[in-house]
């Protein structure tokens, strides 16, 4: 098998493909050594003072994460990223300029079943942010949840992810300056249910968090949407009634509950294209980022005022949508539909 797939593709395909691979086992390879060996070598050997000064410093730097981390130009400019950037291919397409005057909150859609063109456009500089946004430091904001993992929060930080807590986006918001933007994908888990190939669906009507801490720190909110993202994975959503949607609703909610986050039934592509597997398929994933929203400063925004500023952000969004989507591989009939 081995052998089949290494003649089937050129050398770059291959580091193109490994890329892509090792994206979410490293995350649960790091995460099992601290989970597995910091309790085994506390109880069952003698190195239990390797534990403790773990579990020491973790307690000493508890707060980083929420105080902007510790972001490394090396990570974010490591060549295994172009790799993985190539493999769809990934772009980033700004239509307005950020000042660096002023904070953002870049909000993006859709999520995804699993994230790729926030992780490469934010989260590393393969597509070039740094040149394409200059003096603007990007920040990805996630769960809270990988913050507590020794070795997974370093990995992560090094990146510029931060929690999407409000304690730690006011901190990036308010007291580090300017210059500074948050991405967030705020339908998260739920939308992600949502991404199936040939939708246009962004899970926002209820999604008011980010309008109110834009408002309590007067960051402009910026629309942004990865045109592509959607054609990557298919996804199966078994017909109501049948106890394969009963069996995937029980998992999909328990999953939740647990991690906050949801278990989308899907699949790609194997090792090599046309085959079947769970690799993302090589579409290519283009995120546009829209014209800035100013926001005032409203230290105890009421409903009417969330609800306002919530409402002119989606007319942001659908005009962003509307005016790049035949660019980006869409139908001018297609439309975005936002639940």
């Amino acid at each position: 098998m081995a052998m089949a797939f290494l003649s089937q593709l050129n050398l770059q395909e291959i580091l193109q493909t490994l890329s892509v691979l090792q994206w979410m086992p490293v995350y649960v390879f790091l995460g099992a050594i601290p989970i597995i060996l910091i309790p085994y070598f506390l109880v069952f050997t003698k190195f239990w003072m390797v534990s403790v000064l773990a579990l020491a410093w973790l307690a000493y730097d508890w707060n980083t994460h929420n105080q902007g981390g510790r972001r490394s130009a090396w990570v974010r400019n490591w060549t295994i990223w172009k790799y993985f950037r190539n493999y769809f291919p990934v772009k980033l397409v700004k239509t307005h300029d950020l000042s660096p005057r002023h904070n953002y909150i870049i909000v993006n859609h859709p999520h995804g079943v699993l994230p790729y063109g926030v992780f490469i456009n934010f989260a590393t500089e393969t597509t070039g942010f740094a040149r394409i946004f200059p003096a603007i430091t990007p920040y990805v904001a996630t769960l809270e949840g990988i913050f507590w993992i020794p070795l997974v929060r370093e990995y992560v930080m090094s990146m510029g992810v931060c929690p999407v807590s409000e304690l730690a986006l006011k901190y990036l918001l308010t007291q580090k300056g300017s210059g500074n933007a948050v991405v967030i994908s705020v339908g998260g888990a739920t939308e992600a249910l949502l991404c199936h190939p040939g939708a246009s669906t962004v899970f926002l009507k209820q999604r008011k968090g980010f309008v109110k801490v834009a408002l309590k720190t007067g960051a402009y909110l910026v629309p942004s949407y990865s045109f592509g993202q959607n054609e990557v994975h298919n996804q199966e959503t078994f017909p109501e009634g049948t106890w394969k949607r009963f069996f995937q609703k029980t998992f999909q909610n328990t999953f939740k509950k647990i991690l906050g986050l949801n278990f989308c039934t899907f699949h790609g592509r194997g090792l090599t294209r046309g085959s079947w597997g769970f690799l993302p398929f090589n579409h290519p994933i283009t995120t546009v980022v829209g014209e800035p929203l100013p926001i005032p400063r409203i230290k105890k925004p009421d409903k009417e005022t969330v609800d306002k500023y919530h409402a002119l952000y989606i007319n942001a969004l659908q005009k962003l949508f509307d005016e790049h989507k035949v660019q980006y591989g869409l139908s001018e009939t297609q439309e975005l539909t936002i639940v």
